[in-house]
């Protein structure tokens, strides 16, 4: 596990566990190499989060919860802040989509491509 510090009981870390598909392979996901946006965001995570791990090592179709980069549900809702506050959109906890958009960096940073403010 990547993280440097996981104070959060494992009972409150199933809120995602089990419901994630493998990250979506659409034509901007064919590669395990980061675009701009993917890089941008990955750092964003690592400093967000305090990750022991450089950005530039996230693979995008590696799960961001649980087994791959090892996150749990607090720290998805700390990188809703961050993302809401970084590129002006609302990431709300009640959306639907949030397995979908949470699965992977390449999906979180296609749905900030696609409605991000600045």
């Amino acid at each position: 596990m990547f993280r440097a510090h996981d104070s959060t009981h494992p009972a409150q870390r199933d809120t995602f566990a089990g419901r994630l598909d493998p990250c979506p392979s659409g034509p901007s996901r064919m590669t395990s190499v980061q675009t701009d946006l993917q890089r941008e965001v990955a750092e964003l995570l690592v400093e967000a989060l305090n990750l022991d791990v450089a950005p530039g090592s996230i693979d995008p179709q590696a799960p961001l919860y649980g087994e791959g980069l090892g996150l749990d549900s607090i720290d998805i809702l700390e990188v809703a802040l961050v993302v809401s506050q970084r590129y002006g959109f609302q990431l709300r906890s009640d959306d639907e989509d949030n397995v979908r958009i949470f699965t992977c960096l390449a999906s979180l940073s296609d749905h900030i491509a696609a409605h991000r403010v600045s």
